[in-house]
C-alpha cells in the first residue's frame, strides 16, 4: 500500500506516513471529504486549503460543520503529534466572521493540557492571506489505551519515516 501523507516538520520531530484510508477530513480515498494535507511539530498541527463550493453553505459562505470538522481534525492530529491517539470527547467552537468560499485558509490546533489519558486542545482557522481569525475551538479528547493506539497505528499504516516498525511501537 502506498503512504498518502508525509510530513517533515520543522521543528526536528520525525516525519511520518499513513496508508490510504476514507476519513472525511484526512483521508485521500474519499472523493467526497477535504483531504486536508496535515503538517505537525511537537503539540501542534496546521493544514493550508481553499474551500469549494461542495463545501458552502449560505451563498459564497462554507457550512459551519466543514469548518468544525476542519477544527476537529487539527486538534485531533496536534494529539497524534504528542504520541496521543484519541478521540473527540467535547468541542466548542465560536464563529468569528464568515469564511469565504474560494479564499485561501489555515488551521492551526495545539494541545492544551494533558492529564492521563484526557487531552485538551485548542484551534483556529484564519485568512491565509490577512491571519484574520475566523473561527476558534477548544476541545476535550480521550486518548487511546497503549494497546489500542498500537492497533490504530497498525491500522493505518502509521510509521515514522526513516524508521523501524519496532521503532514506532517504542514511540
Amino acid at each position: 500500500m502506498t503512504s498518502e501523507v508525509r510530513v517533515a516538520p520543522l521543528d526536528g520531530t520525525p516525519a511520518f506516513e499513513i496508508s490510504p484510508h476514507n476519513c472525511f477530513a484526512c483521508g485521500t480515498l474519499n472523493t467526497g471529504g477535504l483531504q486536508l494535507d496535515l503538517h505537525m511539530e511537537a503539540g501542534r498541527s496546521w493544514t493550508e486549503l481553499t474551500l469549494d463550493r461542495r463545501f458552502q453553505g449560505w451563498d459564497g459562505i462554507a457550512h459551519g460543520g466543514i469548518i468544525c470538522a476542519i477544527l476537529d481534525e487539527v486538534m485531533a492530529w496536534a494529539l497524534v503529534a504528542e504520541d496521543h491517539w484519541g478521540v473527540t470527547a467535547r468541542m466548542h467552537v465560536e464563529f468569528k466572521r464568515p469564511v469565504e468560499i474560494g479564499r485561501p485558509i489555515r488551521g492551526d490546533g495545539w494541545v492544551t493540557r494533558s492529564r492521563r489519558r484526557v487531552v485538551d486542545a485548542a484551534g483556529a482557522i484564519t485568512d491565509a492571506d490577512t491571519g484574520e481569525t475566523l473561527a476558534t475551538a477548544e476541545g476535550t479528547f480521550v486518548a487511546a489505551t497503549d494497546d489500542r493506539k498500537r492497533e490504530l497505528q497498525a491500522r493505518y499504516g502509521y510509521r515514522l519515516v526513516g524508521s523501524t516498525p519496532d521503532s514506532v511501537a517504542e514511540r
